[in-house]
């Protein structure tokens, strides 16, 4: 059973059709999950006030995701690292560790301004809360701010795994993250109510990291403690990075301005628009 468990935690992709097939395959069933979260969480708030201060607290962590962890790790990484495994096995690790080190302090750094400056934030991206769900906001949105550290850890782990062609792990991710999710709106709601549902998303995040951690071992993975900001991939990946960042950035932006608008409308129209935004998603 234990052999037959880690065949399947290692399996490689050679083949691109069959790596595609995997990936949207697993996506699909991620979509699925995902709209069988939003239907939990409709039936056990509502659109109401309660899910608009979650989903507007959401908008800060979900920026600093998309936009540092998606526009630095998920597509410029991976090519660089590619060009140091061709090369030097050892250095390619040394590379890896290295990146993983800046992007872990980056993200507490980034994540500690943001928490003090979560109230001047949610007041841009929610206007039309009153105080007291202002306060709630503030304070959801910091608990959600540890998702980017474990999700940064965690598309780290996914970028080297999909850099040995292990795409099958790293697409069940996602599905375990949603399943994070989903156990809290099950098991925590009803008692820590929306702090349950925060609580969830930093299981789901913790989910999504540890299902790959057996597999990252399974490549050879060697964790080297140590910052150099001057290694040329690193530089590699800054300039890379920003382009792309630009291009995420005005997307990501439209979701922030169409949440501010929706919190000036009657409550509900923040998760009334994030379940149309996550539908529009599913195939």
């Amino acid at each position: 059973m234990l052999a037959i468990l880690t065949r399947f935690i290692n399996q490689k992709s050679n083949k691109i059709s069959s790596a595609a097939m995997i990936v949207a395959f697993f996506g699909l069933i991620s979509r699925l999950f995902g709209l069988w979260r939003d239907r939990l969480l409709a039936g056990q708030f509502g659109a109401g006030q309660e899910l608009d201060i979650y989903y507007a607290a959401f908008r800060i962590p979900d920026l600093v995701y998309n936009l540092l962890i998606i526009g630095a790790v998920s597509s410029v990484f991976i090519p660089v690292f590619h060009e140091y495994l061709t090369k030097n096995r050892e250095d390619a690790w040394k590379f890896a560790g290295n990146t993983l080190n800046i992007l872990f302090i980056t993200l507490i750094a980034l994540s500690a301004i943001l928490i003090f400056l979560a109230p001047i934030l949610v007041y841009l991206v929610a206007p039309g809360f009153d105080a007291a769900a202002r306060n709630l906001t503030v304070n959801i949105s910091r608990i959600l701010l540890l998702s980017p550290l474990l999700m940064g850890i965690s598309a780290m782990a996914a970028a080297l795994l999909q850099a040995f062609s292990r795409f099958l792990i790293t697409s069940l991710a996602p599905i375990f993250y949603n399943i994070g999710i989903i156990s809290g709106i099950i098991f925590l709601v009803p008692r820590f109510g929306i702090w349950g549902l925060a609580y969830g998303v930093i299981l789901g995040a913790l989910f999504h990291f540890l299902i790959q951690v057996p597999a990252l071992f399974g490549i050879g993975f060697k964790f080297s403690f140590g910052f150099n900001f001057k290694e040329v991939g690193i530089i590699k990946i800054i300039k890379l990075w920003f382009p792309r960042t630009l291009g995420l950035f005005a997307f990501q932006i439209n979701d922030v301005i169409m949440t501010a608008i929706a919190s000036l409308l009657s409550s509900g129209s923040i998760t009334i628009y994030n379940f149309a935004d996550n539908l529009r998603w599913v195939p």
